[in-house]
């Protein structure tokens, strides 16, 4: 029976992405507004068309901010959406070969990085804070790669510095997993050798997934160290992830 359910989910899903792709070409034509509450809308249908609850505490900072969160699934992005959907993600540039979950990603303004060529990082870190000086929103994973969840890996430093050279507050964001059994559900995480459709296959499966997003108070930048301020927003999330 259960394996009904999770295909039920499943098919329900990919016509949702699809259905994204239809709303992906319409954003231009909207206002700002407008377009937020699209990706807000298809965001929170997308984690429960999965099989997911989703819980957001916390509030969005308003104006030009830069995201970081810990990094547990190929879901993040979506359940940050449905929280904050004026965010521009960046991601690294194997998400463009992601079917259909790449061209939406695209359509919604993400910037890409190529993570094995060390000098992109240089040209990403310019695109946030042109991005962050026109007042937006950036939201970053800078773990640079996912988790199983309980304690976030190290955080790289590098795409904070767009943040520090423009004096942009940083909001840190908790993301925790948990299912009916577990407070870190291994449905959830994208870690290991596990494809993307494998991935999918557990998080449609799991019984009683719920993701919750929590949004902490804005950090200071101005004159910050980055790799300080990196321990330090790591630091932050890794205490709400503890028991």
């Amino acid at each position: 029976m259960h394996r009904a359910v999770a295909v039920w989910r499943l098919s329900r899903s990919v016509w949702h992405v699809l259905w994204g792709m239809v709303l992906v070409m319409s954003l231009p034509q909207r206002s700002a507004a407008g377009r937020h509450e699209v990706i807000r809308r298809w965001s929170a249908g997308l984690v429960r068309r999965l099989g997911a609850t989703l819980q957001v505490s916390g509030t969005p900072r308003p104006g030009a901010t830069l995201i970081v969160a810990n990094h547990v699934s190929w879901l993040d992005s979506a359940a940050i959406h449905a929280a904050a959907p004026h965010a521009r993600f960046v991601s690294k540039a194997d998400v463009l070969r992601w079917p259909l979950l790449g061209r939406l990603a695209r359509g919604g303004g993400t910037l890409f990085i190529e993570r094995e060529r060390k000098r992109d990082a240089l040209r990403v870190v310019h695109a946030m804070a042109a991005a962050l000086q026109a007042g937006d929103t950036v939201a970053i994973f800078p773990e640079g790669t996912t988790g199983a969840g309980p304690e976030p890996l190290p955080f790289h430093a590098n795409l904070l510095q767009a943040a520090i050279a423009t004096a942009t507050p940083v909001q840190p964001v908790v993301l925790r997993f948990a299912d009916e059994h577990l407070p870190f559900s291994p449905a959830a995480a994208f870690v290991g050798t596990a494809t993307l459709a494998q991935s999918v296959w557990r998080v449609v499966s799991a019984r009683g997934l719920r993701v919750h997003v929590e949004l902490l108070p804005a950090v200071a930048t101005a004159h910050a160290d980055r790799r300080a301020l990196a321990a330090h927003l790591r630091e932050l999330i890794a205490e709400r992830l503890r028991p």
